[in-house]
């Protein structure tokens, strides 16, 4: 793949899941699957289910490394059947880690969007892709061992490359393992789904997100507790938010918030013409992200009494007690925040200018502000 484009499978600024040598945080989902494995109820789906970046993907490289790492059973020969694994752990000087990590396994195959005829990122896994899979099932039938697809994410599948997939899943080739990533299962077949067996993995907590952040070099920030409650226990989410200044972002997003309902116009001012920098479209939608979070939060503290127990920027649990402090306004601003968030979406999707479409949004929050005073 070209190296000005990014890897669908992995985040920008961080290891690919395959480098990524330790997974934090998800020991339930890797016993789940050890004990179906010691147990011989291997199912030849596996659907890795949870928010984005809590590890799936990690999970399914460190699912794929064991598999073809570990000698298929047989009768123990004359000294007995080894004991069961206990982990997931392979040595990373092993032959199949090495060829892992150089991209040169023969019993890997790996399904993620590809490139069309223009050299771009496609929006979608489509049914070429999947085709593929004939030809490395074919190629790799031949030496007896196990053979693992990674399809990351199964949620980009088109409906014909989804269908193509499911024939698979319906008669599995032999010693075959299917690891599908999902971070969100609902848009998959039900027929699919149906045939999977599912590892749900969790958002990670503050030790494990910290643990996770130096495995892959990020410098954490001054004040980790407000990217651990911003990141929502996604490690994945954690990196973005340092690597496009988002906790800065988020920082004066509440404090114009904090000026509400008479607005401080040279702040909002900024913040629009920020997002319509050149080469800013990353921050731009990172943005609008962080808008809906804010709004979020604002309904919920509304609904619960309280805002959130840990702290996203300086000064935010004071201004969100101030702006929403009943159901009532709980409820107005979870409206507000679906007509602003469909608003921004379909605006960046037709290519409004950013910074008109930044203080169109500030200004319909500065209105809701009025409203619920």
């Amino acid at each position: 793949m070209n190296d000005e484009i990014p890897s669908p499978d992995q985040v920008p600024g961080a290891p690919h899941p395959r480098e990524t040598v330790r997974l934090f945080g998800q020991d339930a989902a890797e016993q789940a699957f050890l004990t179906a494995y010691n147990s011989d109820r291997l199912h030849h789906g596996w659907l890795l289910t949870g928010p984005r970046g809590v590890g799936k993907a990690t999970l399914a490289w460190r699912i794929a490394r064991f598999l073809l790492a570990t000698p298929l059973a047989d009768d123990g020969g004359l000294f007995g059947a080894p004991p069961p694994p206990e982990t997931l752990d392979i040595d990373p000087d092993h032959p199949v880690s090495r060829r892992i990590l150089a991209g040169a396994e023969p019993g890997l195959a790996t399904i993620a969007r590809s490139l069309n005829d223009q050299g771009r990122l496609r929006n979608e896994i489509i049914v070429d892709d999947i085709r593929k899979l004939g030809k490395f099932f074919g190629l790799s039938s031949a030496d007896g061992g196990r053979r693992v697809v990674i399809v990351d994410s199964a949620d980009e599948m088109n409906v014909s490359a989804a269908s193509a997939l499911l024939k698979m899943l319906e008669e599995p080739p032999a010693r075959t393992t299917l690891l599908l990533v999902s971070h969100q299962p609902s848009r998959l077949l039900p027929t699919i789904r149906s045939r999977c067996r599912t590892l749900r993995l969790g958002p990670l907590s503050a030790g494990d997100m910290q643990d996770a952040l130096s495995q892959t070099g990020t410098t954490l920030p001054a004040q980790p507790e407000h990217l651990a409650s911003l990141a929502a226990g996604s490690v994945g989410g954690a990196v973005r938010l340092i690597n496009l200044g988002g906790l800065e972002i988020y920082a004066e997003l509440i404090a114009i918030l904090g000026t509400l309902p008479r607005l401080d116009r040279q702040r909002a001012l900024a913040l629009a013409e920020a997002a319509a920098q050149r080469g800013a479209a990353e921050r731009f939608d990172l943005l609008l992200t962080l808008i809906d979070v804010a709004l979020s939060r604002l309904a919920l503290t509304g609904a619960t009494g309280a805002p959130p127990t840990s702290e996203a920027a300086p000064n935010e649990a004071e201004t969100l007690a101030r702006l929403s402090n009943s159901s009532d306004q709980a409820r107005r601003w979870a409206e507000v925040a679906a007509t602003i968030t469909a608003r921004a979406r379909h605006g960046q999707a037709v290519n409004l200018d950013p910074a008109a479409l930044v203080l169109d949004t500030v200004f319909k929050i500065q209105e809701t502000a009025g409203q619920v005073r």
